[in-house]
């Protein structure tokens, strides 16, 4: 790896407003389509992204398929994919800037779960970060107000599958290398859902087609960037900059879907991502103990 933490701030950062664009556009044909046939698509443009690369490495597809914990590596994949049909659900239920306040708290998600699934060791400050930022999602939710909805749990059970797939991705690096946990993400992802999402097929306007198209090509872009991200710099040096994608997806919720930024919500979130950040430094200062 080549150090350059500069160089993998910005990759970061333009990570992030590519996915966020990859959401606003999930946003708009989930709201016309069926979500399964939209993910379905997607996938099989990552999968032929996936397979691209690692056909281009040595050893090729065989050696980027080769793992010695198959069972965790499809588990990662099913519960990805699960995640993203739960989420871009999310969105259109409701909309860019509320999903994507409740699901930051992912990372917090990890950081409580990593001791009881990795044996991890959670200090106190951590914990106490943890439930600080819990009272941001519950700030969030407004529960016991009129303005509650059952539909907020939604990115909440997004987020709580997707910190489940980051431990298992954590678990499987144990032992297999980064592009074969990308391989498979890839591939078992396109696999279940063909199997589930050719079923909802729906005829898809022209001009759709062309969003569509952009989607997949979004998505191949941002996994691309992220792995360029991380030649450059370590997680830990990148990772508070991922945060961004919750101020880019809420911009292109308030500009072009016409969303509303409740008071609850905004300081909810600023909650939730100090949290996260401090829980973020917090790992870095232990990792350096």
């Amino acid at each position: 790896m080549t150090e350059n933490p500069r160089i993998g701030i910005l990759l970061m950062i333009a990570t992030t407003f590519v996915f966020a664009v990859q959401d606003g556009i999930s946003r708009h044909l989930a709201a016309e389509y069926n979500v399964l046939m939209i993910v379905m698509i997607r996938y099989w443009f990552f999968a032929g992204f996936v397979v691209t690369v690692a056909s281009r490495q040595a050893g090729g597809v065989r050696a980027a398929a080769k793992t010695s914990q198959p069972f965790p590596q499809l588990a990662r994949g099913v519960l990805l994919a699960t995640e993203i049909c739960v989420m871009v659900g999310a969105f259109v239920l409701l909309g860019l800037i509320e999903a994507h306040a409740i699901f930051t708290c992912y990372p917090l998600l990890v950081a409580a779960l990593s001791g009881p699934i990795l044996g991890e060791k959670v200090g106190w400050r951590r914990w106490s970060a943890i439930g600080i930022g819990f009272i941001g999602v519950l700030v969030i939710l407004q529960p016991g107000y009129a303005v509650f909805s059952i539909e907020a749990l939604v990115p909440l059970c997004a987020a709580f599958m997707f910190a489940l797939y980051n431990l298992l991705t954590r678990f499987a690096a144990r032992k297999d290398r980064a592009a074969t946990s990308f391989f498979w993400t890839g591939t078992v992802g396109a696999v279940v859902m063909t199997c589930v999402g050719i079923w909802f097929w729906e005829p898809m306007i022209a001009r759709d087609w062309v969003w569509m198209g952009t989607l997949c090509i979004t998505g191949a872009t941002g996994h691309f960037l992220l792995i360029k991200t991380y030649e450059f710099a370590e997680a830990s040096t990148v990772q508070p900059f991922a945060y961004l994608q919750l101020v880019f997806a809420s911009t292109i919720g308030l500009v072009v879907f016409g969303e509303d930024l409740a008071r609850n919500v905004m300081i909810g979130a600023l909650i939730v991502v100090c949290a996260g950040l401090f829980t973020l430094w917090r790992a870095r200062a232990r990792a350096q103990e």
